[in-house]
């Protein structure tokens, strides 16, 4: 059953899996040990994203993600428990200025340089019908 307070990874790995299968989220075809897509699983994510192909592409779309599920159990299989998990994928730190108030420019010079303008609006093609 789902445990509020795990710490660890696979702990929280395993409230994910549980919280899904619970909302019924996981396929019940699915082995989540070694898992691998059928193509009725292709059809109703299909469904659910609002794609359509044809059979030769639901194949080719099943081998690929059957892959991409193996890569992701190797993954699972790594020792995490030292490592910070990551906010960002950057090490770069954003420098922040203080907010000053400035100078702003007023409607007459804003629009002073516009191709069209309507008293105090810009105008713009339609793009919407």
């Amino acid at each position: 059953m789902f445990r509020g307070n795990s710490t660890t990874a696979s702990g929280r790995q395993s409230e994910l899996i549980e919280r899904n299968r619970l909302n019924g989220l996981i396929f019940p075809q699915l082995n989540l040990y070694k898992m691998k897509i059928t193509k009725e699983s292709i059809k109703k994510i299909a469904h659910l994203a609002r794609l359509e192909f044809d059979e030769n592409s639901a194949e080719k779309m099943s081998k690929d993600m059957s892959q991409i599920l193996d890569w992701v159990e190797q993954l699972n299989e790594v020792d995490t428990s030292g490592v910070e998990p990551l906010t960002t994928m950057s090490s770069e730190v954003n420098v922040m200025r203080e907010d000053k108030v400035g100078n702003h420019l007023s409607h007459e010079e804003a629009l002073k340089n516009a191709p069209k303008s309507d008293s105090d609006y810009f105008r713009v093609p339609k793009v919407l019908e």
